[in-house]
Formats: C-alpha cells, sequence, structure tokens
C-alpha cells in the first residue's frame, strides 16, 4: 500500500494550478456529499445502546471504511477527515427522508454541479483529472482537498515540501 506522501503526491502531479485547486474545494466535498446523500437511503432506524436511535445505511458503511482508510494513511488528517465528512452524513440523512423523485434530484443535482467544478478547475490546469490514470484518485481527492487546506493555514509544512518535492510547486 502507498503512504500518505506517495498517494498525495501522484494526485497533486494533476493539480498543480491554484485555481484548479480552488475549484476542488468545493467541487469535491459537494461530490462526497451527494454521494453519502445518494448512499443514505435506504435507511434503517436503530435503538443503538451506546448511541441511541440512528439510521444505518449503506452511506454510513462507506464512512467508516473510507475514513478507517484515511486514519490509516494519517491518523490526524483522517480523525479531521473523519468529523467532516461525519456531518456530511448527518445532513445527508434528511435529504434521503424526500420521495425518491426529490431525493435524487437533489443529490444528482449537487453531484453534477461538484463535477462541474471539477471540469472547469482542470480546464485551467489543462490536464485531466487524476482518477482517469488511477481510479484511487476519486478516494484521495478528499484528502487531498484537506491536505491542502491545512498547508494555507501554515499546517503540515513537512508534507507540503515532500509533495511539492515529488510534484512540483503550486502556480
Amino acid at each position: 500500500m502507498k503512504n500518505l506522501e506517495q498517494h498525495l503526491s501522484e494526485y497533486a502531479k494533476y493539480h498543480r494550478d491554484q485555481k484548479n485547486i480552488y475549484t476542488h474545494y468545493i467541487g469535491i466535498p459537494l461530490i462526497v456529499f451527494s454521494v453519502f446523500c445518494l448512499l443514505s437511503k435506504p435507511g434503517y432506524l436503530v435503538n443503538a445502546p451506546v448511541f441511541g436511535a440512528m439510521i444505518i445505511s449503506p452511506a454510513l458503511f462507506v464512512w467508516i471504511v473510507g475514513n478507517a482508510f484515511y486514519i490509516k494513511l494519517d491518523l490526524k488528517l483522517g480523525v479531521v477527515m473523519t468529523v467532516i465528512t461525519g456531518v456530511m452524513v448527518y445532513f445527508a440523512q434528511p435529504i434521503a427522508q424526500f420521495g425518491v423523485g426529490t431525493w435524487l434530484a437533489v443529490s444528482l443535482g449537487i453531484f453534477i454541479g461538484g463535477w462541474v467544478l471539477q471540469f472547469i478547475g482542470h480546464h485551467f490546469e489543462g490536464k485531466k483529472p487524476a482518477f482517469v490514470d488511477d481510479i484511487m484518485g476519486l478516494a484521495i481527492g478528499p484528502l487531498f482537498v484537506l491536505a491542502e487546506l491545512s498547508f494555507e493555514l501554515g499546517l503540515r509544512d513537512g508534507l507540503k515540501q515532500e509533495i511539492e518535492r515529488r510534484s512540483g510547486p503550486v502556480r
């Protein structure tokens, strides 16, 4: 399995234009949220002894597996991603309670909007999306956005330097 630096550096090779990265700041969270919306139906209400009433759905399964992967790559980024995506799952559940037509329209509208932003960003970049060459790009994209935001906040400078050493600086 690749480590964090390898995954992010490979993904970063397709994302060195700052305008492209900025479109990803909005586009990728929209796509992730829309996937949780789509996967929140069907949902089953259960009473868990520790958590109380909670909705079990395919979205919860994807959330658990995805965040286990992120935490394995990097504990700090993984924990932050777990919180962010947990909030997304929470807010996706009411959308899944809509009738089928409304649920699909809202979820797919968010999904398409997110991808439109992605392709606008890649137009600025002049490169295809990373997932075209490596399907893992779909899983690494959200972590890349979180890492880039952390760099802008002055965090994880060593990680930023390693990615730039492997992939080049952001333009």
